[in-house]
């Protein structure tokens, strides 16, 4: 669904009376809810399923999995259990494709350290996959959107275009070895990620996923009551994404995010193709980190350690006419 439809659809909903022991809900948009179960520690709860995005149904499994805990990550976390989602034709299938996409799943959530405790399947002409995660947080340690402060430092955690790159799959025009660096971004979990920013003391932390770069940085922005700078540049992107971009290669997602998100950015020198890949809905992104801006350096070589790709990717400063500003690299 588009943020436009799902901005509205929630803004018709009465306001219900709100548990004190909630922490966290979709208010703020937050990429997961929080809810404060003992003393010092609280549960984190989200959910997410897609439709493939890759043809390998192991890997589709996979990269359901690692999204589907992410938010998770995104919230400061550690993810404990999951029920998995499926929907699955009734027929027309070969019989090997459901076990491979559970095996995926399965060994990824298994990577992660999350228990699966069971699911639930729905007869679909579409194949859709993936997970409702429950994990846990220590109340003071959890990374909400709404925590940057003007001068905090912005850490991204990994290379944008996979929706870009996905749909350049679906018209095969990607070679096995971009294949593998696609799918190879998209199964990584974001623990390491989550887990530096924690140590390094973060203020807030989203995982970019399908409103793109732009749309949950202005999320972010809006819930912090902050302005997101940031210095886009060509290197954030994994390989051929602006190539395919500027042969036409886009998702659909891409457009409804940006009639939705524009005209919140200042795009300032920043146009062309570059800009529009901004908008791309990512599967499994990274996170945007936020911290102070002194820990920037660390973080980053706590990053380079645990072999994350990383970017210095801007900073907060106080709220203006725009949520976000893009400005110039160099």
């Amino acid at each position: 669904m588009g943020p436009a439809d799902l901005r509205s659809a929630l803004k018709g909903l009465p306001r219900a009376k709100r548990d004190r022991r909630v922490l966290v809900d979709h208010s703020t948009l937050d990429d997961a809810g929080v809810f404060a179960y003992r003393p010092g520690e609280a549960w984190v709860q989200t959910v997410d399923f897609f439709t493939p995005v890759v043809d390998d149904p192991y890997d589709y499994g996979q990269v359901a999995a690692a999204n589907s805990v992410s938010d998770v990550y995104a919230m400061g976390g550690r993810p404990l259990t999951a029920l998995a989602l499926l929907c699955y034709p009734e027929r027309g299938m070969p019989p090997e494709v459901l076990p491979e996409i559970l095996r995926g799943g399965q060994d990824k959530m298994a990577e992660a350290g999350v228990s699966i405790l069971g699911g639930h399947t729905v007869r679909d002409p579409e194949i859709k996959f993936g997970y409702s995660v429950t994990g846990v947080v220590a109340r003071r340690r959890v990374l909400t959107n709404a925590g940057v402060r003007p001068g905090d430092a912005l850490v991204l955690t990994k290379p944008l275009g996979t929706g870009i790159l996905a749909t350049a799959l679906k018209q095969q025009r990607l070679t096995a070895p971009q294949i593998r660096r696609l799918t190879r971004s998209m199964t990584q979990l974001n623990r390491a990620a989550s887990e530096a920013a924690v140590e390094f003391g973060a203020r807030a932390a989203t995982d970019i996923t399908g409103y793109g770069l732009i749309g949950h940085a202005r999320q972010v922005a809006d819930a912090s009551g902050v302005t997101l700078r940031l210095r886009p540049e060509a290197s954030w992107l994994l390989p051929r994404v602006l190539e395919l971009a500027e042969a036409g290669v886009k998702p659909g997602g891409l457009s409804s995010n940006r009639e939705f998100f524009a005209p919140s950015v200042d795009a300032g020198p920043v146009g062309g193709t570059l800009l529009e890949v901004l908008f791309d809905p990512q599967t499994s992104g990274g996170l945007l980190i936020a911290l102070p801006a002194r820990r920037a350096s660390a973080l980053r070589k706590a990053l380079d350690r645990r072999r994350v790709w990383n970017v210095l990717a801007g900073e907060a400063v106080a709220r203006g006419p725009f949520a976000l500003e893009l400005v110039s690299s160099s």
